[in-house]
């Protein structure tokens, strides 16, 4: 799957990196990435001179990000649970990828690789057709296979609470203070056959039969217009690890 996260993942704005480092208040000149995938935020971050330490447990994944990357990003095999607190960084982040890891001592791992009042940030959001009648079209052609291909929320925290999640388990943690949540608003257009790309990188549908997955490729494909708007507003989260004192 690593080509087809490549090719069909869209990347990130540089309003990522601003927010992060005007929240950070301060220079950020390391960080440790969760979940790197290909390196879609990786390579954003590691464009303003920050120090990138890409974890990723998939060996395809870490090849595809090694293709695309600066040569001084520093790459390591593994799940965000196994990554040792050898080092401490300005700033740990994950994109898109948070929801992979443990919750079981999730915040007190974050926070042993954090340097004291490091940052971390999340960044994440549902990636949605913007035509309401497209969007119904697909819904029924999906249907017999999936309700829904949104991943629900990890803490159960409904969509329409003002705080969404990680931002409520973060506000719960007693690693983290100052918790803020916002939105990069972006607006998309893709071909049908790229956002059928898209839909085969998303874990609802990796998680169905192979048989299965592909006649709802089929299904989703015949319902779609030759191109799609997308909505794909990013939500993203910051915290602060608290003092240690």
């Amino acid at each position: 799957m690593a080509e087809a996260y490549e090719r069909f993942r869209p990347g990130y704005p540089g309003e990522l990196v601003d927010r992060v480092t005007a929240y950070a208040g301060r220079p950020v000149r390391t960080a440790l990435e969760i979940g790197a995938g290909t390196g879609k935020a990786t390579r954003l971050f590691a464009r303003r001179g920050i120090a990138v330490t890409a974890t990723e447990p998939d060996g395809a994944m870490l090849a595809e990000l090694r293709k695309h990357v600066l040569a001084d990003v520093r790459t390591v095999r593994a799940a965000f649970e196994d990554v040792r607190p050898e080092d401490r960084y300005g700033l740990v982040y994950a994109a898109a990828a948070l929801h992979w890891t443990n919750p079981e001592g999730r915040w007190s791992r974050v926070a042993a690789l954090l340097e004291p009042g490091g940052v971390f940030a999340s960044c994440g959001g549902p990636f949605r057709l913007a035509d309401p009648a497209v969007e119904e079209a697909v819904r029924g052609a999906r249907a017999p296979f999936l309700a829904s291909d949104e991943i629900p929320s990890p803490d159960g925290t409904p969509a329409g609470h003002a705080m969404q999640w990680p931002g409520t388990e973060l506000r719960r943690s007693e690693w983290f203070t100052d918790v803020q949540q916002s939105v990069i608003e972006r607006r998309l257009t893709m071909s049908a056959p790229d956002y059928v790309g898209h839909l085969s990188t998303v874990s609802a549908y990796l998680v169905l039969p192979a048989p299965e997955r592909e006649q709802v490729f089929r299904r989703i494909a015949r319902v779609l217009p030759a191109t799609v708007a997308i909505t794909a507003d990013i939500t993203v989260h910051l915290a602060r690890r608290r003092d240690e004192r």
